[in-house]
């Protein structure tokens, strides 16, 4: 996938450019990943797709698509630093998300407790009589 710019912001899919310290800081403020070990964090990052947001080379943004490259993803990690955030970025990422290749034509799913509306935009649907979790 191509890297984009808007507004002074890189958006990237290059792993290679990936700040995994810097993913486990952003990960460790959100309410679904606090205490996720570094070692989870980089297992999950090896086996997903991982978008990315960056200013001036600082990495502000991130998500993590797992997917079958054939009839689902799972979209999850969206996250931007709190000082940045108000500007879109958020809104910006999932539609860099949904603009790559793999995921054109698949069904997607997320989890949420706050972002409804954000996902809504997007065509995701609320679902609570389908869905159904395991946690160990």
């Amino acid at each position: 996938m191509q890297d984009k710019e808007y507004n002074g912001y890189l958006f990237s899919a290059n792993r290679e450019r990936l700040a995994i310290d810097r993913i486990a800081e952003l990960l460790g403020q959100s309410y679904w990943a606090q205490g996720r070990s570094r070692e989870t964090i980089v297992r999950s990052i090896n086996h997903s797709l991982c978008f990315a947001i960056y200013k001036d080379g600082y990495q502000i943004g991130f998500a993590r698509v797992v997917t079958d490259y054939a009839t689902m993803f799972w979209l999850s990690d969206v996250f931007i630093d709190k000082n940045f955030r108000g500007q879109g970025l958020g809104k910006k990422l999932v539609e860099y998300v949904l603009s790559a290749t793999p995921l054109k034509e698949l069904n997607g799913i997320l989890g949420t407790k706050d972002a409804h509306g954000l996902y809504e935009q997007y065509g995701f649907q609320r679902d609570p009589e389908r869905l159904m979790r395991r946690r160990v």
